[in-house]
């Protein structure tokens, strides 16, 4: 009767842009119970592993599915992520100097990005992740890539043709993430590691990020604060994160008995 649970961080487990901290006490009550039961407990990010490393342990969890579905970390040890299709990223690149978009790429799983010049960070001042000039850095010359930054404008991405065959998120009006987003990957390769039924497992999320993970194989639960596309694929939605919507959520599905997760 164990159940696997996923969640999403931003608007599930912590609201929207907020520090650890803020975690609701109904929430934070809700997963030692989860745990007590004998549930499985593991978030699933877009983040990095190495960015969202520190963020998991504080919240309390010792399992994740990072790097948009591509990274799968149990019992705090990392499995592996699987890297992106380096020749498309070169392809995109190739373009991006052709029409002047700077850009970076991540090439291990590290809290830094790479650059060819300075020209990514002048543009952008960003802070999420360091990044290191190198120069002469030759995308296809890297053996890995997990995630590429191009500098534009909103809209402007749209002049570029190879970005039909990656998948983009924009986070930021200066520029955006070429990363994977399916969740739904890495939540399978959990389940396969330990040999669960899909059906045993129980997915959380708000955000149309979380859409790839939001599939028939199991059972879906949203905010009362997601994204109306999260909600229409939803088996059940609960309250809103800061009205006890996890705990809300764990108590109408028994997952709180004491012998369930057994």
């Amino acid at each position: 009767m164990r159940k696997y649970l996923f969640f999403d961080i931003d608007g599930t487990l912590v609201p929207g842009g907020q520090e650890i901290s803020s975690l609701p006490a109904s929430t934070v009550l809700a997963l030692k119970k989860l745990k007590e039961a004998g549930h499985f407990l593991c978030i699933a990010t877009g983040r990095s592993q190495a960015k969202a490393y520190d963020l998991m342990k504080g919240l309390g969890f010792e399992n994740m599915v990072s790097d948009g579905g591509y990274g799968v970390t149990i019992n705090n040890e990392l499995l592996g992520i699987t890297p992106m299709n380096r020749d498309d990223i070169a392809g995109l690149i190739e373009e991006c100097d052709r029409l002047g978009f700077p850009w970076a790429i991540q090439t291990d799983n590290s809290k830094f990005r790479s650059a060819p010049d300075e020209r990514f960070y002048e543009a952008t001042h960003d802070t999420y992740m360091g990044t290191k000039v190198i120069p002469g850095l030759d995308p296809r010359k890297c053996p890995i890539i997990y995630k590429a930054y191009i500098v534009c404008d909103t809209g402007e991405e749209q002049k570029l043709e190879s970005l039909k065959k990656v998948t983009w998120c924009r986070y930021h009006p200066e520029y955006f993430f070429v990363e994977p987003t399916d969740k739904a990957y890495g939540i399978k390769q959990i389940m396969d590691y330990y040999h669960a039924d899909y059906k045993d497992a129980i997915v959380f999320g708000d955000n149309n990020n979380d859409l790839s993970m939001f599939i028939d194989d199991w059972y879906k639960v949203a905010m009362g604060n997601a994204t109306d596309i999260i909600k229409e694929k939803a088996d059940l939605i609960t309250a809103d994160i800061m009205d006890d919507g996890i705990y809300k959520a764990c108590e109408k599905l028994h997952l709180f008995d004491s012998s369930y997760g057994k």
